[in-house]
């Protein structure tokens, strides 16, 4: 059998069926019998790639403008989105370590191979949108920082892929130290400018609490309402990826499955971990909301795009007060802020490859190197880019800012559908005592809020998606453009309820045949 498997090694596409990201599973020695702080430092890492996807590039925009548009409003909906991904994450990860499966794995272990591939292709394009948002926001980084032509940019986020080859040589330890070295770089810069800004700290944290005008149809300001600041920063954040990436990157420590406690104690350690660095990305996030707010004058910053806030945060007009004015006449507000950018989109290059791996192994059962895997994504993502910058080409700057952020936004639809398969799979493998077994399946009190969360997440995301549809007809759609969005928008959610049921209908009869094997395993045995 080894001698077989050394003679396909060397092939470009292999069929694989074992652990979890193999080559780096079970690989970090974590200590047995130590101090607190020590043991968490072992686990510390698996977090900080999963936080990466709640603040990419994809947040930014939203933030800013929910801060802009309707002051700190919409902080309790960072909050409450935060706590969600919080309790979310902690399932996939307990999945992982507990079952030794990551969540693809899972999944296709209880369903059919048909319903597998097309889970496949939903979370592929989920992870495209992604992808996506990573190319618009590094090219414009470049662009930015060093006057590089958006074309030739975008061309070279193709080229990341010789640092992801880079990084798969170094270890997976230093790749975390470098994910979390990138994500203080994007703490240090919001933190500071939002420093200068003084902001209102009364009002600031009147906004946690939710109101009856957080989730409301009107004011519209700027083209949004409350209701889809909120729906945005929601999408923006709770990302179906990640789940997937957790419950395979939280598999990386080296646990003895045979003692429960030594899987207590790893399951406690990386809770603790993913709720630390889930902390800084609520951080960033509410710092994005807060520089809305606070760094700018009111309604002074007309273009929410990447461009419109480099140039907002150089210019002292925009600026709410002299001391910040004074910088942003140095340059150093906007130069640190596209460097926050460059960092945000090669963190989400590195999270995207592994999530991709992820999924591509556990539904389809394929395997394919990195670095190809990689190229086929980005240059997929790259290609809708291009055809906007060069449609734009001929037009004024701002309509090409425009036209990118909203490529950018609109992209982000697929995220909305995508979602409820990721998470409703997850909560009932989780709530399982067959999956889990009698310790580690949810408490009484985790279902109820998971099922809440889960519920009220898939109700908001679909209840947004006709006004996702119709923003890709433009500000100045007609009547019968808005009325075929609607369409489109309510044709999709009757297939995304339809394939969930069918998800929910075989995982169910999966569960069951399992715990049917189980008896029969223990009969034989007995």
């Amino acid at each position: 059998m080894v001698e077989n498997s050394n003679q396909h090694k060397h092939r470009l596409i292999e069929h694989t069926n074992g652990l979890s990201l193999a080559e780096v599973n079970g690989t970090v020695e974590v200590p047995k019998g130590k101090g607190f702080f020590k043991t968490l430092l072992a686990y510390s890492g698996p977090g900080a790639l999963v936080a990466v996807g709640y603040m990419d590039p994809g947040n930014w925009s939203t933030s800013i403008t929910g801060g802009q548009n309707f002051q700190y409003l919409l902080m309790s909906v960072i909050l409450m989105s935060s706590l969600i991904a919080m309790l979310l994450q902690y399932m996939a990860a307990k999945l992982g370590i507990v079952s030794q499966m990551d969540l693809a794995q899972a999944i296709r272990a209880r369903t059919s191979k048909t319903l597998g591939i097309i889970l496949w292709v939903l979370t592929e394009l989920a992870i495209m949108a992604t992808d996506i948002a990573e190319v618009i926001g590094a090219a414009i980084a470049l662009y930015l920082l060093f006057g590089i032509p958006l074309v030739v940019a975008v061309f070279i986020t193709v080229f990341d892929v010789f640092l992801l080859l880079l990084l798969t040589k170094v270890g997976f330890r230093k790749i975390e130290a470098i994910v979390v070295c990138l994500i203080l770089v994007i703490l240090f810069v919001f933190v500071y400018q939002v420093a200068l800004s003084d902001p209102d700290w009364k009002a600031l944290f009147a906004g946690f609490i939710p109101n009856s005008h957080t989730f409301a149809d009107s004011p519209a300001i700027g083209g949004q309402t409350p209701l889809t600041g909120a729906l945005g920063i929601i999408g923006a954040t709770v990302m179906p990826h990640n789940l997937y990436l957790h419950s395979a990157v939280s598999q990386t420590r080296k646990i003895n499955h045979d003692d429960n406690a030594d899987v207590a104690r790893a399951v406690r350690f990386t809770t603790w971990d993913s709720n630390i660095q889930l902390s800084m990305a609520f951080l960033v996030n509410a710092l994005l909301l807060i520089m809305g707010v606070a760094v700018f004058k009111t309604g002074t910053v007309e273009d929410p795009s990447f461009f419109g806030l480099y140039e907002a945060l150089s210019n002292p007009a925009t600026m709410s007060n002299g001391i910040l004015g004074e910088v942003a006449k140095s340059g150093i507000l906007s130069t640190l802020f596209a460097v926050a950018l460059l960092a945000s989109g090669q963190n989400s290059t590195i999270t995207g490859t592994l999530t991709g791996q992820v999924i591509m192994e556990g539904f389809i059962h394929m395997r394919i190197p990195v670095w190809l895997r990689r190229l086929v994504t980005r240059l997929l993502s790259v290609i809708p880019v291009l055809i906007c910058v060069m449609l734009t080409s001929g037009k004024s700057a701002i309509a090409e800012h425009e036209a990118l952020n909203n490529l950018m936004n609109e992209s982000q639809v697929f995220l909305a559908f995508a979602l409820p398969f990721s998470m409703i799979p997850l909560l009932m493998m989780t709530n399982s005592q067959v999956e889990m077994g009698k310790q580690f399946k949810n408490s009484f009190v985790i279902k109820i809020l998971g099922w809440f969360s889960v519920i009220s997440l898939t109700y908001l995301n679909l209840r947004g998606l006709p006004g996702q549809i119709e923003s890709f007809f433009g500000s100045q759609a007609t009547i019968s453009e808005i009325s075929l969005a609607d369409n489109i928008a309510y044709a999709i959610i009757v297939a995304v309820l339809l394939l969930l049921a069918w998800t929910i209908i075989e995982l169910y009869q999966g569960n069951k045949k399992h715990e049917q094997y189980l008896k029969e395993v223990m009969q034989e045995e007995g």
